[in-house]
Order: C-alpha cells, then structure tokens, then sequence
C-alpha cells in the first residue's frame, strides 16, 4: 500500500511542480540524468548478483523478452502501413513493450501470491524487464530516435550506456558467485531506491493532459496493447497452449498485465522519442493498469 501511495503522490508532486516558478523548465533533465547515471546502475550491482540461474527462469524471462518482440512487431507494422514518424514507433514499442514489473509489480504480487510470488516477480523483472530495457530498449531508442543511425553508433551508446555497464559487471559477479560486503551492498540499494520517486516526479513535470491532443489515440492504442493484448497473448501461450500451471506461470501472467515501466519512458524521453506520450503512457497508464490487473486476476483463477 505504501508503495502505491508513493506513486500518486510523486506523479502530484511532479504536476504540481510546473505551476513553480523558481523550478527551471527542463528540470527534469537533470533527473533523468540521475537515474540512468546513478540509480539504474546502482539497482543492476544490488539485484543481478543475487539472481538465483536456473531452468525455472524461463517462463518469468519470456514475459520481457517476448513481450518487448510482439511490441516491436506490433507498432512497426502498423506503423510503418500508417506512414507514422520513426519517433512514434520507437516511443510505442518501447513504452508498450516494457511494463512496470518492480514498483507496481511488486507490492501487487506479494499482495495476491505473497513472498514466493514475489520470487518469480523479481525474476521477471531483473534479468528480464531490466536487461530488456539495457539491450533491445537501447537498441530500438538508438533506431528510431534518428532514421539514419550507424549500427556502430547503436553498438557504442549501448556499451557505453551506464546500466548495461553495470549489468555486464553484476552478471560477471553472478556467474562467479561473489557478491558486494554488506556495506556497498546498502549503498548501492539506497541508491536503486531512487529510481521510483525520482522517475515519478519527472513524469509528472512532463505529463501535461490536453483534450486535443493529437497523442489520445495512439495512447488508447498503446495502453490497449500492454494491458489487455499483451497479457491475453501470454495467458493463451502459458495456460493454454503449453499447459503451464502454478504460482510461477499466474505471477508470469499477471506481470505481463503491469502498466508500462516508468524508466521504458524516461528511456525513450531522453531519446526525443514523442516525451509528452511517453509520460501519458505511465501518467494515465499506471492507475488504468489496477481496474485490468483485477480483471486478469479474475481470469486466472476462473481457469
């Protein structure tokens, strides 16, 4: 509950910080900087080491890697038949194709499937969400932020970007199984611990509710995407094509029916791909998200 009244109250704080004179226009910028810089990275050397690797990672870890491919299919074929801009793509691949499967994710799964759900939550979201976001979110961002782009210059920002640094580092750490002394290990999740309020707030300098906009139904479309096709594919894939049953596959399902991730946008904001949709993507998308999170529950214990 804690959790979910943090969200609200960042995204309040972040609308009511435009009507601030004294705060500077493109303050959240700066914020951006900070957890792609600082926080996400700091999140990848707390998590990743601790990552328990085995066969039962799979149906967790295709909710982010097969979610992020159908997104990117998705929007690509409508929207290259569309003739819409390379910056609308990437912004709906990359916003519809990564869903929030820590914040709202977590206290959501402990609330329904208690602690041992929260095990295949933080599998789903880690070397899943995370790491998607770090490669293929890079890499789209890096496509369609400019038509002419160099696979080597995809390549380089993708080296060279902070949290796929770390990532590399931490994942090194895993396979030879060391870990950080407890006192970086409290450093480093003091810091992760960021990344929701200060994500949040920036969301809420950006998101700005216009009735005429021309955003609304690419928003319909994009929300319609992640919260009821994306997990209606994943329910016929997992319950009913491959039979799968258990607390792993319904916490797989239900993670795949979460709200976009709030870092897929700022992602994709830091790229100028279309930033006022990106933020009404998790603006309106997050609260959206708990009428068909409820739907999606109903589902899964019906069959």
């Amino acid at each position: 509950m804690d959790n979910i009244l943090l969200i609200f109250l960042c995204l309040l704080m972040g609308l009511g910080m435009q009507r601030v004179a004294a705060f500077p226009k493109s303050g959240h910028l700066a914020l951006n900087q900070f957890i792609i810089y600082i926080a996400l990275p700091s999140l990848a050397l707390y998590y990743i080491p601790k990552v328990s690797i085995s066969t039962d990672l799979l149906y967790p870890l295709g909710v982010a890697w097969i979610g992020f491919l159908l997104s990117f299919v998705f929007f690509y074929v409508i929207g290259k038949k569309l003739g819409w801009p390379n910056r609308l793509i990437g912004c709906l691949i990359i916003t519809a194709g990564l869903g929030n499967t820590s914040f709202v994710g977590f206290p959501i799964i402990q609330a329904l499937y208690g602690d041992e759900g929260l095990k295949t939550a933080i599998i789903v979201d880690q070397p899943g969400t995370f790491v998607v976001m770090a490669t293929l979110g890079i890499i789209t961002a890096g496509i369609f932020a400019k038509g002419n782009t160099s696979s080597s210059d995809i390549v380089r920002k993708i080296l060279l970007f902070p949290p796929f640094i770390c990532f590399v580092i931490a994942l090194t750490m895993n396979v030879l199984k060391v870990d950080f002394n407890e006192h970086f290990d409290t450093v480093f999740q003091k810091l992760g611990a960021t990344v929701t309020p200060l994500a949040l707030v920036s969301v809420g300098l950006q998101l700005k509710v216009d009735k005429r906009s021309q955003h609304w139904k690419f928003l319909r479309l994009g929300l319609l995407f992640k919260l009821i096709i994306t997990p209606a594919i994943f329910f016929l894939l997992y319950k009913i094509l491959l039979g799968g049953k258990g607390l792993a596959v319904d916490v797989s399902v239900m993670e795949s029916a979460m709200a976009p991730m709030i870092t897929g946008a700022i992602l994709a904001s830091n790229y100028g791909l279309k930033p006022k949709l990106s933020s009404m993507m998790v603006g309106i998308g997050i609260p959206l998200s708990f009428l068909t999170l409820a739907f999606w529950y109903f589902i899964l214990n019906t069959f």
